[in-house]
């Protein structure tokens, strides 16, 4: 399967697990593409002054790769600046969050698996 960016359906999402503001995800690859071994593979785009909010991975874990720009994250109980080429890896009951605290936007690739 090829699937060129523009194809990609882009879903808006208002206050992702109660964050701030709205963001685009661009599906890149959906569960039943993965043969339902995972949930999802999408570009996310997330503006200036919005978030995802804190939330759990019980029975899937989430991989964040950041593509452009320069998130806040928090991993449990720890908050660091990621930049592009940088990732986080959340599962096995961990929380995580991802926050763009920039004027420009951020950029990265979410991937759920499980």
């Amino acid at each position: 399967m090829i699937r060129k960016k523009e194809e990609a359906e882009v879903i808006v999402v208002e206050n992702a697990a109660g964050g701030q503001g709205r963001i685009f995800k661009n599906m890149m690859v959906n569960a039943s593409e993965m043969f339902d071994k995972g949930r999802m593979v999408a570009r996310i785009v997330l503006p200036s002054g919005c978030s995802i909010g804190d939330h759990a991975h019980i029975e899937d874990a989430e991989l964040y790769y950041i593509l452009k720009g320069e998130a806040v994250v928090t991993d449990n109980d720890k908050t660091e600046v990621l930049h592009a080429g940088d990732a986080l890896f959340t599962g096995n009951g961990n929380r995580h969050s991802i926050t763009n605290k920039t004027n420009d936007d951020v950029e990265f690739l979410a991937v759920i698996v499980g």
